[in-house]
């Protein structure tokens, strides 16, 4: 078992040329890679935030932030804490303007860039549109995903919740 890393780790090639273009043009959100996930059926929110903070303890790059030393670009790799979500709650929202209202907030949120720098390159919004109705919204910056990672990311999500929801 690795212990923590205490040394800033470099690039890879991929990661290099996302780095340089946010340099080049700051505070877009053309790289965020965005999700949606719609839920019917009751929303275990306490079930759902240790999935997420057990997802980020396993996934190194999840906790990464990408600063310079040296005069170079490298990875540095937090220590894994607990995952907090964020909840919006349209539930109070008239039925006509719910829906609406919520394709806003998924639009509003995608179009949010990251600061490289301060990590925390994935977001996580509940957003609650009726007791038993909800939407997950997802964004990483593509210096640590992909589309690919991306389902493979909501596959997991999937997987630990039913076990958390479960009590296992």
């Amino acid at each position: 078992v690795a212990g923590p890393r205490t040394e800033a780790l470099p690039l890879s090639f991929a990661q290099q040329r996302l780095w340089f273009l946010d340099q080049l043009e700051p505070n877009t959100a053309f790289y965020n890679c965005p999700a949606t996930v719609r839920l019917r059926g009751q929303l275990n929110l306490e079930a759902l935030e240790r999935t997420f903070t057990e997802i980020s303890r396993r996934h190194e790059v999840l906790r990464t932030s990408f600063v310079v030393v040296d005069g170079e670009a490298r990875q540095q790799i937090a220590e894994p804490a607990p995952f907090k979500l964020v909840l919006l709650d349209l539930s109070t929202i008239a039925d006509e303007f719910r829906n609406g209202e919520a394709q806003r907030l998924a639009r509003m949120e995608a179009a949010t860039p990251f600061d490289l720098s301060a990590g925390e390159l994935l977001r996580v919004k509940v957003v609650r549109l009726a007791a038993e109705e909800h939407m997950v919204l997802l964004t990483t910056h593509h210096i640590i995903s992909d589309g690919w990672s991306m389902g493979v990311l909501i596959k997991e999500v999937d997987t630990l919740y039913q076990a958390y929801s479960e009590g296992q």
